[in-house]
């Protein structure tokens, strides 16, 4: 019985030849340090007893203490445990950008709906607004922590503030009274926030309070118009509610 032996096509081989080695990657030795850099390095270094927290917390803190910053010990590790924290809670961010960068989205966003709550809340769509300035103050706290702090103060005192002028007009006074106070504590020296919150007082029944919201705020800034003009009516309001209560005293007769 005869084999047939099939031939492979010309030009091709008909069996397989294993494949060549590939070449060892070359590995590149590590460039040396700087002579003169690294003697400066280890002149300035100090040992540090440190203790590191796990990777969700990224804490350092001093092995003694537990503190953050501890005078015992001399040491300081709050600043490093913010950038820790940041970098824990951005897991693609590489490293922070310089302070002075601000996110001109993030700002146009926050304006764009607090002028959306204006304009509703002078057509007295009061809910509507209200709802806007919810949304504005939402995306005003999104701000990163790395980003300088007076930007956020600004933007979340203004929408708080306008959120409480909102409250107050629904009827919601002590809503408007926190908000005002949330705007004190985030912007102490701006008058609006004193204003407010001398507003949900007065909606409270407190005149008296309120008037001293009123001097807190004018000692910020004494030639406030809307501060002084209000505290004018706070005094004929204070006046004309104690002429109405001597009024209404019942007056005794004494029998000789």
């Amino acid at each position: 019985m005869s084999q047939q032996v099939q031939q492979a096509p010309a030009g091709q081989h008909s069996h397989a030849h294993p494949h060549p080695p590939k070449p060892a990657q070359q590995v590149m030795p590590a460039p040396q340090p700087d002579p003169v850099m690294q003697a400066r390095i280890d002149a300035d270094f100090k040992p540090v007893d440190i203790v590191v927290g796990g990777p969700s917390t990224a804490f350092a803190f001093c092995n003694t203490h537990k503190l953050e910053k501890c005078k015992q010990c001399n040491v300081d590790f709050i600043a490093l445990n913010r950038v820790s924290k940041i970098l824990v809670t951005n897991p693609t961010l590489r490293c922070p950008p310089p302070p002075t960068v601000v996110q001109q989205k993030l700002s146009q966003a926050v304006t764009n709906m607090k002028d959306e709550g204006n304009n509703l809340y002078k057509l007295n769509k009061t809910r509507e607004a209200l709802s806007k300035y919810n949304m504005a103050a939402s995306i005003a706290v999104q701000r990163p922590a790395w980003e300088n702090a007076a930007i956020l103060r600004e933007e979340l005192s203004t929408v708080v503030s306008n959120r409480s002028a909102a409250l107050l007009e629904l009827g919601d006074y002590l809503g408007a009274l926190v908000d005002a106070e949330t705007v004190i504590s985030v912007r102490r020296q701006w008058p609006k926030g004193h204003f407010r919150k001398a507003k949900a007082l007065v909606a409270l029944g407190h005149i008296e309070e309120a008037k001293d919201a009123i001097s807190l705020g004018l000692q910020f800034e004494p030639n406030n118009t809307e501060l002084s003009g209000y505290m004018l009516e706070l005094d004929k309001q204070l006046a004309s509610r104690n002429q109405l209560n001597t009024k209404e005293k019942p007056v005794s007769v004494t029998s000789s």
